[in-house]
């Protein structure tokens, strides 16, 4: 007879799959908006280096769909478990490998041509990694607490910021510019080892979620998910995504192109910028926190409107806060970005699978995410930097500002649909 899991460890198991999800993604972020430019593209012009290095950080976006899908037929067909071990799997071995990668001027074009190609295997285990962590949280909370649990996958989102951004600013500390450009980078990717290896141990002593169970027993699983999925529920997938363009715009733009722009444009020391950033991603902890449990009592969807609202209110403040070059006024703006990216991403774990019946849940919830990450998060530094570079940095804010307004569209329409 197999023992069901704990409800703590079934919320360790959502919670470590987006730490390293972020991990991953952040300390890439963070390398992309460093060394990888030199490294891998190198060119006479700085300014596209970095550019050509944000293209790169891109690539995984447009890799997460083609993840969500493969992955979440799989869920939806053979269940929660197996396929959030195997999203794992890949996500890893693709960071890890990151790690070894010769630059450019050892293998030519290859180097760029092979970091593109590990970038999109991060892209692809990421595709299946939200949508299931969500689905094993909500789909075992207790009746009235389906925030609350939905929101402990976002919690992974600061919890690997912080493990990224710490582990670059102690390298910072501890090595010279030159050692950390030849192989102090490196360190965070081989890191990544440890944070698979715990999180494959936690989910590999999981069970099914009741709802996958429970959806089994009423119908055999869809053939083709993704088919019956914009057969029948096209409005809640395209709603869904316009609804979750917000929250990876504020992100990445709070954090990667905040980084390389602090650090180049404005000429802010790279350990006082990841300094600022530690402290504000506390504020992202809080407004997940908050969100969880406002959306139990107020409703998610309500929530989310909120956060929207407060975007627009951090996009005004770019310019007189993160264009003045002082420190406690780019503290200022990084905390109030996080804290409303907290208010639209928190009850995401709760209100996106609830678009969706159980047997095209998973592929529901994380095609809209990952579509969603292109829109909003995979472009995001790219274009904000050609924005900063060409019309200043209020035109950053616009851009942001248009990124929620997206968002306000995608919860207004589905709302009145219901």
């Amino acid at each position: 007879m197999t023992t069901a899991p704990s409800h703590r460890r079934i919320l360790a198991a959502s919670l470590v799959g987006t730490a390293v999800e972020f991990y991953d993604f952040y300390i890439y972020a963070t390398a992309a908006a460093l060394v990888f430019g030199p490294l891998f593209f190198p060119s006479d012009e700085p300014g596209l280096q970095l550019l050509l290095s944000y293209a790169s950080f891109s690539v995984a976006f447009f890799a997460r769909p083609l993840g969500a899908i493969a992955f979440g037929h799989y869920g939806d067909r053979v269940g929660r478990k197996s396929t959030l071990v195997a999203s794992l799997l890949i996500m890893g071995i693709s960071t890890f490998l990151i790690a070894f990668l010769p630059p450019y001027d050892l293998i030519d074009w290859v180097a760029p041509a092979l970091l593109c190609l590990l970038r999109f295997g991060q892209g692809f285990g990421l595709g299946g990694e939200w949508g299931g962590a969500a689905l094993l949280a909500v789909e075992n909370a207790p009746e009235g607490k389906r925030a609350r649990y939905g929101m402990f996958p976002q919690l992974g989102a600061p919890v690997g910021f912080l493990a990224s951004n710490g582990l670059f600013l102690l390298l910072g500390l501890f090595l010279s510019d030159a050692d950390f450009r030849n192989w102090g980078w490196r360190i965070p990717f081989i890191g990544s080892a440890l944070l698979v290896g715990i999180g494959l141990w936690i989910r590999l002593r999981l069970t099914e979620t009741p709802a996958f169970a429970e959806a089994l027993k009423t119908a055999p699983p869809p053939k083709v998910p993704l088919a019956e999925l914009l057969r029948d529920h096209w409005p809640a997938v395209l709603g869904g995504t316009l609804a979750a363009i917000a929250c990876f715009a504020i992100f990445y733009l709070a954090t990667a192109f905040a980084l390389g722009f602090g650090t180049g444009t404005i000429g802010i020391a790279r350990e006082t910028f990841l300094g600022i950033q530690l402290f504000a991603i506390l504020f992202l902890a809080l407004g997940i926190i908050v969100s969880g449990f406002a959306a139990d009592r107020f409703g998610a969807g309500n929530v989310l409107m909120v956060g929207c609202g407060l975007t627009l209110g951090v996009a005004a403040m770019i310019v007189p806060t993160l264009g003045s070059g002082q420190v406690p006024l780019i503290a200022l703006f990084l905390s109030s970005a996080l804290f409303a990216m907290g208010l639209v991403y928190g009850p995401l774990g709760a209100w996106l699978p609830g678009l969706f019946p159980a047997r095209v849940r998973y592929s529901g919830a994380s095609v809209a995410f990952n579509m969603a990450g292109i829109l909003g998060g995979g472009l995001a530094p790219l274009i904000a930097q050609r924005l900063a570079d060409q019309s200043g940095l209020g035109a950053v804010g616009v851009y942001l500002a248009a990124c929620a307004g997206l968002s306000l569209i995608g919860l207004i329409g589905l709302r009145a649909k219901g």
